[in-house]
Protein backbone atom coordinates (compact mmCIF):
# COMPACT_ATOMS: atom_id res chain seq x y z
CA UNK A 1 0.00 0.00 0.00
CA UNK A 2 1.69 3.20 -1.40
CA UNK A 3 -0.57 5.63 0.61
CA UNK A 4 0.35 6.72 4.17
CA UNK A 5 -2.53 6.68 6.84
CA UNK A 6 -2.44 8.48 10.50
CA UNK A 7 -3.75 5.04 12.54
CA UNK A 8 -4.99 5.64 16.21
CA UNK A 9 -5.33 2.48 18.10
CA UNK A 10 -7.67 2.01 20.57
CA UNK A 11 -6.55 -0.85 23.27
CA UNK A 12 -6.33 -1.29 27.32
CA UNK A 13 -3.55 -3.76 27.18
CA UNK A 14 0.35 -2.57 26.92
CA UNK A 15 1.77 -5.69 25.22
CA UNK A 16 -1.43 -5.23 22.68
CA UNK A 17 -0.13 -1.48 21.86
CA UNK A 18 3.26 -2.44 21.55
CA UNK A 19 2.74 -5.09 19.07
CA UNK A 20 0.14 -3.32 17.19
CA UNK A 21 2.06 0.12 17.00
CA UNK A 22 5.18 -1.43 15.72
CA UNK A 23 3.09 -3.96 13.13
CA UNK A 24 1.52 -0.77 11.65
CA UNK A 25 4.46 1.03 11.70
CA UNK A 26 6.27 -1.62 9.96
CA UNK A 27 3.61 -1.57 7.24
CA UNK A 28 4.53 2.00 6.76
CA UNK A 29 1.45 3.61 8.48
CA UNK A 30 1.60 6.81 11.43
CA UNK A 31 0.52 5.66 14.77
CA UNK A 32 0.14 9.44 16.18
CA UNK A 33 -1.73 7.93 19.31
CA UNK A 34 -3.02 5.30 21.42
CA UNK A 35 -6.58 5.82 22.98
CA UNK A 36 -7.42 3.66 26.67
CA UNK A 37 -10.09 3.60 29.00
CA UNK A 38 -9.59 5.80 32.34
CA UNK A 39 -9.11 3.43 35.31
CA UNK A 40 -11.98 2.77 37.46
CA UNK A 41 -10.28 2.74 40.80
CA UNK A 42 -12.88 0.83 42.45
CA UNK A 43 -13.68 -1.87 39.33
CA UNK A 44 -12.39 -4.68 38.16
CA UNK A 45 -9.08 -4.01 36.14
CA UNK A 46 -6.09 -6.12 34.75
CA UNK A 47 -2.89 -6.65 36.72
CA UNK A 48 -0.68 -3.31 36.95
CA UNK A 49 2.05 -4.67 34.21
CA UNK A 50 -0.12 -5.66 31.41
CA UNK A 51 -2.28 -2.36 31.72
CA UNK A 52 -1.59 0.38 29.24
CA UNK A 53 -0.45 3.87 31.32
CA UNK A 54 1.89 6.59 30.28
CA UNK A 55 4.84 4.58 32.22
CA UNK A 56 4.16 1.48 29.38
CA UNK A 57 2.68 3.09 26.15
CA UNK A 58 4.87 2.94 23.42
CA UNK A 59 7.50 5.94 22.93
CA UNK A 60 6.67 9.03 20.03
CA UNK A 61 3.06 8.81 20.36
CA UNK A 62 0.45 10.61 22.47
CA UNK A 63 -1.58 8.52 24.72
CA UNK A 64 -5.45 9.66 25.23
CA UNK A 65 -7.33 8.10 28.42
CA UNK A 66 -10.92 8.32 28.00
CA UNK A 67 -13.13 9.25 30.84
CA UNK A 68 -16.40 7.21 29.08
CA UNK A 69 -17.26 5.66 25.71
CA UNK A 70 -19.07 9.33 25.12
CA UNK A 71 -15.95 10.90 24.83
CA UNK A 72 -14.10 9.07 22.59
CA UNK A 73 -15.50 10.83 18.92
CA UNK A 74 -14.48 13.89 20.54
CA UNK A 75 -10.66 12.40 21.59
CA UNK A 76 -10.46 10.55 17.73
CA UNK A 77 -11.72 13.90 15.76
CA UNK A 78 -8.50 15.81 17.03
CA UNK A 79 -6.41 13.55 15.32
CA UNK A 80 -8.25 12.62 12.18
CA UNK A 81 -7.50 9.12 11.79
CA UNK A 82 -7.70 7.76 8.43
CA UNK A 83 -8.26 4.18 10.61
CA UNK A 84 -8.99 3.36 13.54
CA UNK A 85 -8.16 -0.04 14.84
CA UNK A 86 -8.75 -1.94 17.89
CA UNK A 87 -8.26 -4.59 20.20
CA UNK A 88 -8.39 -5.84 23.74
CA UNK A 89 -10.56 -3.16 25.08
CA UNK A 90 -13.31 -3.26 27.88
CA UNK A 91 -16.28 -0.78 26.54
CA UNK A 92 -18.66 -1.06 23.63
CA UNK A 93 -17.65 2.15 21.44
CA UNK A 94 -20.68 4.40 20.33
CA UNK A 95 -21.08 4.12 16.35
CA UNK A 96 -20.83 7.76 16.10
CA UNK A 97 -17.23 7.69 16.76
CA UNK A 98 -16.49 4.69 14.56
CA UNK A 99 -17.56 6.59 12.02
CA UNK A 100 -14.82 9.40 12.76
CA UNK A 101 -12.07 7.61 10.77
CA UNK A 102 -12.95 7.65 6.60
CA UNK A 103 -11.18 4.72 6.24
CA UNK A 104 -13.76 2.99 9.30
CA UNK A 105 -13.00 1.15 12.14
CA UNK A 106 -11.50 -2.54 12.89
CA UNK A 107 -10.93 -5.04 15.33
CA UNK A 108 -8.69 -7.99 16.46
CA UNK A 109 -11.01 -10.27 18.04
CA UNK A 110 -9.24 -13.65 19.57
CA UNK A 111 -12.05 -15.82 18.32
CA UNK A 112 -13.16 -17.67 14.73
CA UNK A 113 -15.83 -15.32 14.32
CA UNK A 114 -18.93 -15.60 14.84
CA UNK A 115 -18.37 -18.28 17.58
CA UNK A 116 -17.38 -16.65 21.41
CA UNK A 117 -18.68 -12.89 20.84
CA UNK A 118 -18.14 -10.91 23.53
CA UNK A 119 -15.75 -9.83 26.57
CA UNK A 120 -13.66 -13.50 27.29
CA UNK A 121 -13.34 -15.43 24.67
CA UNK A 122 -10.37 -17.40 25.06
CA UNK A 123 -12.19 -18.40 28.18
CA UNK A 124 -14.76 -19.70 26.50
CA UNK A 125 -12.45 -21.38 24.44
CA UNK A 126 -11.35 -23.49 26.80
CA UNK A 127 -14.42 -23.89 28.63
CA UNK A 128 -15.98 -25.27 25.37
CA UNK A 129 -13.08 -27.40 24.73
CA UNK A 130 -11.86 -25.88 21.35
CA UNK A 131 -8.88 -27.62 19.66
CA UNK A 132 -7.90 -23.83 18.83
CA UNK A 133 -7.03 -20.42 19.41
CA UNK A 134 -9.62 -17.93 16.77
CA UNK A 135 -8.08 -14.97 15.50
CA UNK A 136 -10.12 -12.50 13.71
CA UNK A 137 -9.81 -9.05 12.01
CA UNK A 138 -13.13 -7.77 11.34
CA UNK A 139 -15.08 -4.39 10.68
CA UNK A 140 -16.18 -2.58 13.57
CA UNK A 141 -19.76 -1.87 13.96
CA UNK A 142 -22.40 -1.00 16.59
CA UNK A 143 -22.82 -4.09 18.25
CA UNK A 144 -20.22 -6.19 19.62
CA UNK A 145 -18.10 -8.49 17.62
CA UNK A 146 -20.53 -8.67 14.54
CA UNK A 147 -18.71 -6.91 11.87
CA UNK A 148 -17.60 -8.04 8.31
CA UNK A 149 -15.00 -10.41 8.68
CA UNK A 150 -11.45 -8.91 7.05
CA UNK A 151 -8.89 -11.55 7.73
CA UNK A 152 -8.90 -14.89 10.21
CA UNK A 153 -6.51 -17.53 11.17
CA UNK A 154 -6.21 -19.96 14.23
CA UNK A 155 -3.17 -21.70 15.99
CA UNK A 156 -3.64 -24.81 18.27
CA UNK A 157 -4.64 -24.80 22.10
CA UNK A 158 -1.62 -26.87 23.41
CA UNK A 159 -1.89 -28.71 26.92
CA UNK A 160 0.81 -26.40 28.40
CA UNK A 161 -0.85 -22.89 27.47
CA UNK A 162 -1.97 -22.21 31.01
CA UNK A 163 -0.23 -19.05 31.57
CA UNK A 164 -1.74 -16.09 28.97
CA UNK A 165 1.48 -14.09 29.65
CA UNK A 166 3.58 -16.96 28.23
CA UNK A 167 1.43 -18.03 25.48
CA UNK A 168 -0.03 -14.71 24.23
CA UNK A 169 3.21 -13.82 22.05
CA UNK A 170 1.91 -16.74 19.53
CA UNK A 171 -1.50 -15.16 19.31
CA UNK A 172 -0.10 -11.88 19.01
CA UNK A 173 2.11 -13.02 15.72
CA UNK A 174 -1.04 -14.69 14.86
CA UNK A 175 -2.65 -11.36 14.74
CA UNK A 176 0.11 -9.81 13.04
CA UNK A 177 -0.14 -12.15 10.61
CA UNK A 178 -3.66 -11.49 9.51
CA UNK A 179 -3.07 -7.68 9.46
CA UNK A 180 -1.79 -7.01 5.83
CA UNK A 181 -4.03 -8.82 4.33
CA UNK A 182 -6.77 -6.83 6.44
CA UNK A 183 -5.78 -3.86 5.65
CA UNK A 184 -5.10 -4.76 1.81
CA UNK A 185 -8.75 -5.11 1.85
CA UNK A 186 -9.63 -2.16 3.48
CA UNK A 187 -6.93 0.22 1.24
CA UNK A 188 -9.34 -1.43 -1.66
CA UNK A 189 -12.84 -0.30 -0.09
CA UNK A 190 -14.17 -3.90 0.28
CA UNK A 191 -16.69 -3.95 3.52
CA UNK A 192 -15.56 -7.61 4.03
CA UNK A 193 -17.32 -10.91 4.75
CA UNK A 194 -21.13 -10.89 6.58
CA UNK A 195 -20.43 -12.89 9.48
CA UNK A 196 -23.49 -16.25 9.25
CA UNK A 197 -25.72 -16.36 12.35
CA UNK A 198 -25.06 -19.88 12.25
CA UNK A 199 -22.57 -20.98 14.90
CA UNK A 200 -22.57 -17.72 16.78
CA UNK A 201 -21.93 -17.81 20.53
CA UNK A 202 -21.52 -15.21 23.28
CA UNK A 203 -18.48 -15.16 25.22
CA UNK A 204 -20.08 -13.17 28.08
CA UNK A 205 -18.63 -13.34 31.86
CA UNK A 206 -18.89 -16.67 33.78
CA UNK A 207 -21.73 -17.06 36.79
CA UNK A 208 -21.84 -18.31 40.34
CA UNK A 209 -23.02 -21.50 38.46
CA UNK A 210 -21.94 -25.57 38.75
CA UNK A 211 -18.42 -24.15 36.71
CA UNK A 212 -17.41 -22.41 39.80
CA UNK A 213 -17.03 -26.07 41.71
CA UNK A 214 -14.94 -28.65 40.52
CA UNK A 215 -16.11 -32.02 40.31
CA UNK A 216 -12.68 -34.80 40.10
CA UNK A 217 -15.39 -37.44 38.79
CA UNK A 218 -14.91 -35.11 35.71
CA UNK A 219 -12.32 -35.95 33.58
CA UNK A 220 -8.60 -34.29 33.82
CA UNK A 221 -8.52 -32.77 31.17
CA UNK A 222 -12.20 -31.08 31.75
CA UNK A 223 -10.64 -30.06 35.03
CA UNK A 224 -7.55 -28.90 33.58
CA UNK A 225 -9.56 -26.29 31.11
CA UNK A 226 -11.67 -25.00 33.61
CA UNK A 227 -8.92 -24.37 35.73
CA UNK A 228 -7.20 -22.43 32.37
CA UNK A 229 -10.60 -20.70 31.69
CA UNK A 230 -11.02 -19.09 34.60
CA UNK A 231 -7.41 -17.53 34.83
CA UNK A 232 -8.60 -16.38 31.16
CA UNK A 233 -11.52 -14.70 32.73
CA UNK A 234 -9.11 -12.22 34.61
CA UNK A 235 -11.69 -11.80 37.87
CA UNK A 236 -13.73 -9.89 36.18
CA UNK A 237 -16.84 -12.02 37.02
CA UNK A 238 -15.89 -11.02 40.93
CA UNK A 239 -15.58 -14.75 41.91
CA UNK A 240 -12.90 -16.61 43.32
CA UNK A 241 -12.68 -19.99 41.17
CA UNK A 242 -12.48 -22.98 40.15
CA UNK A 243 -13.11 -23.82 44.24
CA UNK A 244 -11.81 -27.20 44.72
CA UNK A 245 -10.79 -29.58 47.76
CA UNK A 246 -6.97 -30.87 47.64
CA UNK A 247 -6.03 -32.95 50.34
CA UNK A 248 -8.79 -32.44 52.34
CA UNK A 249 -8.38 -28.45 52.04
CA UNK A 250 -10.52 -25.97 50.38
CA UNK A 251 -8.73 -23.82 47.90
CA UNK A 252 -8.68 -22.34 44.75
CA UNK A 253 -7.17 -23.88 41.58
CA UNK A 254 -4.47 -21.40 39.91
CA UNK A 255 -2.49 -23.71 37.73
CA UNK A 256 -2.54 -27.61 36.76
CA UNK A 257 -1.11 -29.45 34.42
CA UNK A 258 -1.66 -32.94 32.40
CA UNK A 259 1.75 -34.24 33.16
CA UNK A 260 3.81 -34.43 36.10
CA UNK A 261 5.47 -31.31 36.30
CA UNK A 262 7.50 -32.27 39.62
CA UNK A 263 8.79 -29.96 42.37
CA UNK A 264 5.70 -29.42 44.76
CA UNK A 265 2.63 -30.40 42.42
CA UNK A 266 0.21 -32.30 43.98
CA UNK A 267 -1.21 -35.10 42.17
CA UNK A 268 -5.21 -35.85 42.33
CA UNK A 269 -7.24 -38.24 40.90
CA UNK A 270 -10.02 -37.37 38.25
CA UNK A 271 -12.29 -39.30 37.07
CA UNK A 272 -9.91 -40.68 33.69
CA UNK A 273 -6.53 -40.51 35.47
CA UNK A 274 -4.02 -38.07 37.11
CA UNK A 275 -4.21 -34.10 37.37
CA UNK A 276 -1.22 -32.10 38.78
CA UNK A 277 -2.25 -28.68 41.03
CA UNK A 278 0.73 -26.39 40.17
CA UNK A 279 -0.79 -23.57 41.92
CA UNK A 280 -3.51 -23.26 44.32
CA UNK A 281 -4.40 -20.59 47.32
CA UNK A 282 -6.68 -21.35 50.49
CA UNK A 283 -10.32 -20.35 50.03
CA UNK A 284 -11.15 -19.06 53.03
Amino acid sequence: MAETWRVVLITAIAPMAETYVSAVRALGHDVPAVLAPRRDPDGPHLPEHLELTRYSAPDVLDLLFARDKHSIERLLRAYEPDLVMCSGFPWKIPQAALDVPRLGSINLHPALLPRHRGPIPLAWALRDGDPVWGTTWHRMDSELDTGNILSQGSVPIEDDDVDIEEFAPKLFASGVALLEPALERVAAGDPGDPQPEEGATWAGHFEDDDYVRVDWTKPARYVHNQVRAWHLEFGFAGIRAPQAEVNGEPVVLRQTRLTDPGGDAVRVECGDGPLWVVVSEPLC
